[in-house]
């Protein structure tokens, strides 16, 4: 069994055609507790998509999509965008830099969409930006900087 298939399910999704699923197996961590079902593709135009299934748990206060929850969607789909789009092996990777501009509010009624693209990659890094959307309304734009790591290797620095 590989690495991401101990740790990940992500083979096509059942429930919607053309997209595969992108889970944690563990689900007392982060993404499994927090985050609920994701699925993932890449679209027409090249770019990795990585969709979330809002909650209640997921709102803040307004009733909208709480901003920590889009920020874990945006860094969690930057090594969804490595996974499927890149050369790098998602696992034992690690975000160097995130930098987020929200520009409107998550409607917590509809799917919620990170859209990446990567802008360069080197040997040890990934350099990825994109935007964060529901249908037409964009949410949040971002850029970062992800640390790529041999499956073998567990030196943890940049």
């Amino acid at each position: 069994m590989s690495l991401r298939e101990e740790y990940f399910e992500d083979g096509p999704c059942p429930h919607n055609p053309g997209w595969r699923q992108w889970n944690i197996r563990d689900k007392t961590i982060f993404n499994g507790t927090v985050m609920g079902h994701l699925i993932t593709r890449v679209d027409e135009d090249g770019k990795a998509r990585l969709r979330m299934f809002p909650e209640r748990k997921h709102q803040n206060l307004q009733g909208m999509i709480h901003g920590a929850i889009t920020l874990s969607l945006i860094d969690i789909s930057m090594f969804t965008a490595m996974h499927l789009i890149g050369g790098g092996n998602a696992g034992p990777s690690v975000t160097l830099e995130l930098s987020t501009q929200f520009v409107g509010g998550g409607d917590p009624a509809h799917p919620l969409d990170a859209v990446n693209e990567i802008v360069r990659e080197t040997g040890k890094l990934m350099f990825i930006r994109g935007q964060v959307v529901q249908g037409d309304n964009v949410v949040a734009s971002h850029s970062g900087i992800v640390r790529k790591f041999s499956s073998t290797k567990t030196n943890t620095t940049a």
